[in-house]
Formats: structure tokens, C-alpha cells, sequence
């Protein structure tokens, strides 16, 4: 039974690399519209669950829904296509591509093309193409990348590229966006403005986000909800005041004693 109020339901989803448990049966449900965090010391499974929801790895038992549908039959390269955009702990830019270019990346996505409409330049196809380059001058200018627009991506600013990545994410239109360690290798500051940011983009967007992130200051500032893994369990979920007050996540992340 799934509850109308959740975009996305992951049911007891275990994880065996061998005789490795990454996951063992792990149950939660994203609220719509909100932004949940997801949690846990190194090794606690949430990279591994993260690879499940975007489809590189395979749960050895257990389902995952989106709008009560199981997503698990659908090939990574059309997640975007369903609905899910996501961002990577390791940036995965087109280094040589402009911003531009790399931005409209992520809106051809959601485009219908293919060899033959490219090959016969029909009249859709050039419609549909100044479409996606609309919407990716609207994304470069909503985040404030319009004046590097025609830089290759790869030679600006760490902070520049995260934005980079955020925008070809969204340019694919997602309902849910999975954001992996997407403060990993900023300052306090940027961090900071980075955490007003997604609250900006989820409230201007309309859309969910599920936050995978070791920042604990920018989980507990800007989630509605948190869910809490240590060695691929779940062993606690409710608001980051209840979270940081919880004695087993204050053990698993301090260790016994405090």
C-alpha cells in the first residue's frame, strides 16, 4: 500500500556484493515536495542505495516505486525520462563542452529525437530544439551561469561546476532529484548558500529532493525529514531534531560512551 503523500516508496531493498551485506532490507518513504536527508557513518550503505534509486546497481531483494510503480525494469539511461534527475559525489561533466553544451545534455534527455529526425533535420526536431535551448539559457540564468556560459566546464571553479552539474540535472525536468555529496569539497560559505539554494530550487521547481550528504550543518538545515543507515540498516528516521537527539545515531556516529 502506497500513500499518496510519498513520490517515492523503497521497500526492504538488500544489497549482497558475495557475502557482503551493503543492505539489509531498508524501508522508507520520500515525501512530495519535501527534502529528505539521508545519513550514516562511512560504509553505512548510502552510496549503495543511491546507485539502487539511479539504477547502477541491482537490489538483490526488495523494490523501489516511484508514484507506486516499480522502477527496478527500467534501464538507467531512461531514468530521466521517469522523472529522476540526479547529481554525482564525483562530478560527471563534459570537460571539453561548454556549460551551455553540458547543460543541454540534460534537456535533451527529455527530448523525443532520434538518428533518423537528426539525420533528416525534419521541421519538429528544429522546434524542438530551440525549446531546449530556451530552457537552457532559463536554467544557466536562474543559477547564475550565463557569463560562463561558452567556457569549456572543465576550467572553471570547482563551486562553478557543482552549479553546472545541478543545472543539466534539472534541465531534465525531474520530479525527484537526487543530489549525491553535493557539498563535498566546498567552503562554509558556499555550503551555506548552496543549502538556500536547494530550498530555493525545491520551492521554485516544485519538486523532491533526496540528499545524500556527510555536511551534517546542511542536512539538519534544510531537511524536512531524515533517514539514519550504520552498517546498511536503517536504525532511525524523523525530523533533525529528533535525529540529532536519537541515542543509537549518536553512538554509531561517536561510538559507545557519549
Amino acid at each position: 500500500m502506497t500513500s499518496p503523500n510519498s513520490i517515492l516508496q523503497v521497500r526492504d531493498v538488500a544489497v549482497h556484493f558475495g557475502g557482503i551485506v551493503a543492505l539489509d532490507g531498508v524501508s522508507f518513504d520520500v515525501p512530495r515536495g519535501g527534502i529528505l536527508g539521508l545519513i550514516g557513518p562511512n560504509g553505512a550503505g548510502k552510496t549503495t542505495l543511491f546507485n539502487c534509486l539511479s539504477r547502477l546497481y541491482v537490489p538483490t531483494s526488495g523494490d523501489i516505486l516511484l508514484n507506486g510503480m516499480s522502477i527496478l525494469a527500467t534501464p538507467p539511461h531512461r531514468m530521466a525520462q521517469i522523472g529522476i534527475g540526479r547529481t554525482f559525489q564525483n562530478l560527471a561533466l563534459f570537460h571539453r563542452l561548454s556549460v551551455r553544451d553540458n547543460v543541454l545534455v540534460g534537456a535533451q534527455t527529455r527530448g523525443r529525437s532520434d538518428f533518423l529526425s537528426n539525420a533528416l533535420r525534419l521541421p519538429w526536431m528544429r522546434r524542438e530544439e530551440k525549446i531546449l535551448e530556451e530552457k537552457a539559457w532559463e536554467l544557466l540564468e536562474y543559477l547564475d551561469l550565463t557569463a560562463v556560459a561558452h567556457l569549456a566546464a572543465g576550467s572553471l571553479p570547482f563551486g562553478t561546476q557543482k552549479r553546472v552539474e545541478l543545472a543539466r540535472a534539472l534541465a531534465s525536468e525531474p520530479k525527484l532529484l537526487l543530489l549525491d555529496e553535493p557539498a563535498g569539497g566546498l567552503n562554509h560559505e558556499e555550503v551555506q548558500e548552496l543549502g538556500q539554494l536547494f530550498k530555493k530550487i525545491r520551492n521554485d521547481r516544485q519538486l523532491t529532493v533526496l540528499l545524500v550528504e556527510h555536511h551534517m550543518s546542511l542536512v539538519m538545515a534544510i531537511s524536512d525529514h531524515v533517514v539514519v543507515l550504520n552498517f546498511g540498516r536503517k536504525i532511525f528516521e524523523g525530523r533533525p531534531s529528533e535525529v540529532q537527539q536519537h541515542p543509537e545515531v549518536i553512538e554509531a556516529y561517536l561510538g559507545t560512551g557519549h
